[in-house]
């Protein structure tokens, strides 16, 4: 079998099977295919799509490039989940120990961020001493104790999805749908969760701007984690702005831990809730949504979900004064106001120029290599519907007077537009994907 054959054969639309796909994702991990050749084959697939069975091949070729995780030692369904992401998006921090308070083992690989924004590991990471890295071990021994875990991913698992995502980001071949599910899915399968919940976002914010994408990633991914014979369900959520009012990384903390006290913005609140219902009802917990939704109400009014944030967070090394007190997370330098510059309604405001002014700040990376700034960020005051006259503030950035923090602010202020009647609001929930 030759790797030239195999992307002559991509190239011609052929369907490749699980023997040659596999021999391509073995070959490329141990250094036998060169960079070349996969950019190749990882092009073919750009143009020339795959068949459902060929990307299950594919993702459970990545997967079984390292360890597969054995979750067998903690008792109780282990439900997962995963976002596609998006501007503001920190529901894993509250959605996590809600979760979790009611009684389902949260085992929880999140990564950082790349791109406008920081990732779920960055934000827990403007918590001081907050811990990200385990091994197996010490993985499970935390659940088992504590019920909850947000880790960094770690290397063992699926280091061929790594190394081909690296490739894809070089070779301009990260946007087709067979390659994202595959990428996405053989992390999570080698994570041993029972289950899966996804949150599929689109719009402005997102990386797949329509529904009509969105829902085929999702409906590729649900059935990829079926035919891998695990429990699925997934969400089509909006980004069309930007989810909650707090961007950035200390601000999201903020944010997380005021909706935890009961003070959660309604969008982040209802897609919390939505993922939670998911996942409650995925392990066998509650068989209708509103008995999961009513459940995870109750644990926030009573104090429940936020006394579990404050021993997960002390579980792994982090200051949870900061959570009784946020006003200890460091300041920025700068607070700048921005306002309206006429009169109307906020029809859109645009996420992925909120998250570009985030970067800008350093609040995001533009390579791997990149600190990140946790105090930079923005607090929208206006969202969309909300009425302005100029001179009301609709959006304050906080930044350390770094050199693009100009451009950044320019760039804040022209994502919002502007229009004489008052929008129709979408739903933040799309769709149901089982």
């Amino acid at each position: 079998m030759r790797a030239v054959d195999l992307i002559r054969k991509k190239k011609e639309g052929l369907e490749l099977n699980d023997e040659e796909i596999r021999f391509l994702v073995r070959g490329y991990t141990e250094h036998d295919i060169p960079d070349y050749q996969m950019s190749a084959f990882l092009m073919a697939v750009c143009f020339q799509g795959m068949t459902d069975e060929e990307i299950l091949s594919l993702t459970l070729s990545m997967r079984d490039s390292g360890k597969v995780m054995d979750l067998g030692k903690i008792k109780g369904q282990k439900i997962d989940k995963h976002s596609t992401g998006g501007i503001g998006d920190k529901t894993t921090l509250v959605l996590s120990p809600i979760v979790a308070s009611l009684g389902i083992p949260v085992t929880k690989m999140s990564g950082r961020g790349l791109g406008y924004t920081g990732g779920t590991v960055d934000k827990l990471q403007s918590i001081p001493g907050y811990r990200c890295e385990y091994t197996t071990d010490e993985f499970i021994d935390q659940v088992k104790k504590h019920g909850i875990i947000v880790a960094g991913q770690s290397d063992e698992l699926a280091p061929a999805d790594r190394m081909i995502y690296a490739l894809r980001d070089a070779t301009g071949t990260v946007d087709s749908i067979p390659l994202i599910a595959s990428s996405i899915m053989s992390k999570k399968l080698s994570s041993g969760c029972d289950g899966i919940v996804l949150d599929v976002t689109c719009g402005s914010g997102a990386f797949m701007k329509d529904e009509k994408s969105a829902r085929k990633l999702a409906n590729l991914m649900v059935t990829i984690g079926k035919k891998a014979g695990k429990r699925m369900s997934a969400l089509i959520t909006s980004m069309d702005e930007p989810l909650g009012f707090a961007v950035g990384n200390s601000n999201e903390v903020k944010e997380a831990v005021g909706a935890l006290k009961g003070n959660g913005p309604s969008d982040l609140m209802t897609v919390v809730y939505g993922l939670g219902s998911e996942m409650l009802m995925l392990a066998g917990i509650y068989s209708d949504r509103q008995s999961c939704i009513n459940a995870m109400k109750k644990s926030v009014a009573d104090g429940s979900a936020y006394n579990k944030m404050v021993e997960w967070i002390s579980s792994q090394g982090g200051d949870a004064s900061f959570l009784d007190d946020t006003s200890k997370f460091p300041a920025a330098t700068k607070l700048t106001p921005v306002r309206a510059l006429c009169k109307g309604y906020v029809s859109s405001i645009d996420s992925d120029m909120i998250g570009k002014s985030v970067m800008l700040l350093g609040g995001g990376r533009k390579k791997m290599s990149d600190k990140i700034d946790s105090a930079v960020g923005i607090k929208l005051i206006k969202k969309t519907g909300d009425y302005v006259r100029p001179g009301d503030i609709i959006m304050e950035i906080s930044s350390d007077f770094g050199p693009d923090d100009d451009e950044a602010i320019h760039t804040a202020a022209n994502a919002y537009h502007y229009s004489d009647e008052m929008p129709l609001k979408s739903d933040v929930i799309i769709g149901v994907i089982k």
